[in-house]
This record gives C-alpha cells, sequence and structure tokens, in this order.
C-alpha cells in the first residue's frame, strides 16, 4: 500500500507527517511525505523557527513523483493542516491527479480548523475553505468535535444531534466520517466517545478520558484510521483499530509524563494495541 501524506512536519517532537508518517510505516504502508511546512518543533511551545511553503512547491515535488510512473499504484492521499488556502488549493491538484492515474485511490481530509475550548486556531479563511472546497472533495473526513459542528452547521451536544450533524457532513460528500472526540449528554464525565459513519451504519467507541493535553494525536488517529479502512472498507474496523492504538499511545504518553507523544517508544501500540474497546451500533 502506498500513502502520499501532505502536511506540516517538525523536526523536533511529532506533530502532522512528524506524528502520522511512521505509524503508517509501522502497519507496513510506504508513505510518500510531502511537508507543507518545515518547523524546528510545534508553535504549542510559543517560540520555534523554520518556514511555510507554498503551493507550486507541493506540485513540483507532485511533478517529481508523477515523472516516477508511481501515481497509479498510490492507494490514498491523506492531508492535515493547511496553512493557507493556496496551500490547500495545492493538496487538492495532487489529489486530483492521484485520482486521475488510480480511480480507486481515496483522500481522507483531517479538516483541521480548531478545537473545543480553544476555538478556531487557523488563518482566516481556512475554514470557509475547509467547508466549502476540502471536506466535498474527500472519501474521508476526521473532524474533532468543534469542528463537525463547525463544517455541519449544527449543535453535537446528544447523541441524535452528533449523528445528525455527521449525516449533514456526508451529505456534502464524503463517505465515510470519524469524529475523533466526542463528548455528549450521554457521555460519562470519565470518558470520551469517538464516533465514525459510512453507508453501513454509525458506531461508537468509548474509552476512558485521559488527563493530558498533547500535540499531535489527532495527527495520528487520522492515519491509523485512513490505513485500516483502506485495508478493511469498514468504518467499524478501522475505528475498533485506531481507537485501541491511539488509546494505548496516549496512556504510554500519559504515565512517561512526556509533553511529546510517544511515537517511537509505544510504536507497539499501532500493531498489537495493549487496549481494547466495544466497537458498538448506534
Amino acid at each position: 500500500m502506498n500513502v502520499l501524506s501532505i502536511q506540516s512536519h517538525v523536526a523536533f517532537g511529532h506533530v502532522g507527517n512528524a506524528s502520522a508518517v511512521f505509524p503508517m510505516q509501522r502497519l507496513g504502508v510506504e508513505v510518500w511525505p510531502i511537508h507543507t511546512v518545515q518547523f524546528s518543533n510545534h508553535t504549542g511551545y510559543g517560540a520555534w523557527k523554520g518556514r511555510v511553503f507554498d503551493a507550486p512547491m507541493i506540485e513540483e515535488l507532485v511533478d517529481g513523483i508523477a515523472e516516477r510512473g508511481v501515481l497509479p499504484v498510490c492507494d490514498g492521499v491523506l492531508s492535515g493542516y493547511m496553512g493557507s488556502a493556496d496551500i490547500g488549493n495545492g493538496i487538492l491538484s495532487a489529489v486530483g491527479r492521484v485520482k486521475e492515474a488510480n480511480a480507486a485511490a481515496l483522500y481522507c481530509c483531517d479538516p483541521v480548523i480548531g478545537d473545543v475550548g480553544r476555538g478556531v486556531f487557523v488563518r482566516p479563511g481556512i475554514p470557509e475553505f475547509m467547508r466549502e472546497h476540502a471536506v466535498p472533495a474527500a472519501d474521508i473526513i476526521t473532524p474533532n468535535q468543534f469542528e463537525l459542528d463547525f463544517l455541519s452547521g449544527r449543535s453535537s451536544a446528544t447523541l441524535a444531534e452528533a449523528k445528525a450533524a455527521v449525516a449533514a457532513v456526508r451529505a456534502t460528500g464524503p463517505r465515510v466520517v470519524l469524529v475523533t472526540s466526542l463528548h455528549t449528554e450521554e457521555t460519562p464525565a470519565d470518558a470520551i466517545d469517538l464516533l465514525a459513519a459510512d453507508g453501513e451504519g454509525t458506531w461508537r467507541v468509548r474509552t476512558p478520558r485521559l488527563s493530558l493535553g498533547i500535540n499531535g494525536a489527532g495527527d495520528a488517529i487520522a492515519a491509523l484510521f485512513f490505513v485500516h479502512f483502506l485495508r478493511s472498507r469498514s468504518a467499524a474496523k478501522a475505528l475498533g483499530a485506531a481507537a485501541a492504538s491511539v488509546y494505548g499511545l496516549l496512556k504510554r504518553t500519559q504515565e512517561a509524563g512526556s509533553r511529546e507523544i510517544l511515537t517511537v517508544a509505544a510504536q507497539d501500540e499501532f500493531v498489537t494495541p495493549s487496549h481494547s474497546f466495544p466497537v458498538e451500533a448506534v
């Protein structure tokens, strides 16, 4: 399996491609990473070095990959944080080229916009670009609860409302939706829900809530879910596998007291998770 992953990248720590690429490789996937930015570390530290790249550079790298004659064997494209609408257009251009070469290829978009408690944290214009262009072009999207509400124009305070929001987003284009963190009126205070839906139904996995705030977990779960879906073509199976791996990864990170997610030290969680959780039809 071959996946083109177009995301931000950091030299130190694990966010963007630095969080997504290795888990996919550990699962036996050949990953072709293109970086939209190259920073010394994630911006949560408050200071960083590096630069943002532009859409022409993304297109130039895709040109080079295409010249190798390998786009027909690209199984999917994964995208995450987009620093500008210009970069987003470059990513969608790459998606179009891959799908032209391989009609069976899928596009998974992690629509990074903001988060509960933080609000929107991307540049002006990006939320609208996600809603109007990237999400409709995607086969799979992996929003958090804040992003689900924004994209659907609805509230997800209850499970029924969350399901309606997912259905509204699916009606705009993507056939598969993974909500990576969901807390509704039905969710116990000490738990967190993950919700996935495709044409076959809607499923929920509930895991214990961990007391850590860490960067890069969303990038990892989007990558894991995408790979497991590409292999199984089942949102339910992909949800169960991705949730187990990410919970184990985060639990190991919490136990170590690390500020950075333990992508390398906890790598066995990607292949043989130490915890599993029931996948419940809802």
